[in-house]
């Protein structure tokens, strides 16, 4: 079953596709943001965090390949997967290069739409909870140490 609060940005231009995609993702208790194109694409995901991004290659203003490679440059590490009719091996290649992390030409099964999502989101959590760990660990032993009764005793200063 999906992470309740997981939230997706669907980046698809095709009225009827979005519909039918914003719905099939809320019923499985995703919380589903739409654009249908890339400029506006860019600029929510400058606004809010996403925990997925199902994006389209063939969109007005600016293409998916280059929503993808932007939001790569800006150090966004969002978990991409591409949705798109251009099914051909270059194709896919460019939009794994350009920074997606899943292909997935239309049409497509629903099925295996929806556990690509939901295997990506885990994936991301998992890299997102293991690097907190690490941050966390890492600031503990700068500011820690054992001593030689195995005790742990702040290096911090104290502040009386």
């Amino acid at each position: 079953m999906s992470d309740k609060n997981a939230s997706i940005l669907l980046v698809e231009d095709e009225e009827n596709l979005q519909e039918a995609l914003k719905l099939n993702l809320e019923l499985e208790g995703y919380e589903v943001t739409c654009v249908g194109d890339g400029a506006s694409a860019l600029k929510k995901v400058k606004e809010e965090y996403f925990d997925l991004i199902l994006l389209d290659v063939m969109l007005p203003e600016l293409d998916g390949f280059d929503v993808s490679e932007n939001i790569r440059l800006n150090n966004i590490e969002t978990p991409i997967l591409i949705l798109s009719a251009r099914a051909g091996s270059a194709d896919r290649v460019t939009g794994l290069k350009k920074g997606a992390d899943d292909y997935l030409t239309k049409p497509f099964n629903l099925e295996e739409l929806l556990l690509r999502v939901e295997k990506l989101i885990e994936k991301n959590k998992k890299l997102s909870d293991r690097s907190t760990i690490n941050e966390v660990l890492e600031l503990d032993r700068k500011s820690t140490r054992l001593n030689s009764s195995h005790e742990w005793i702040s290096r911090m200063p104290s502040s009386a």
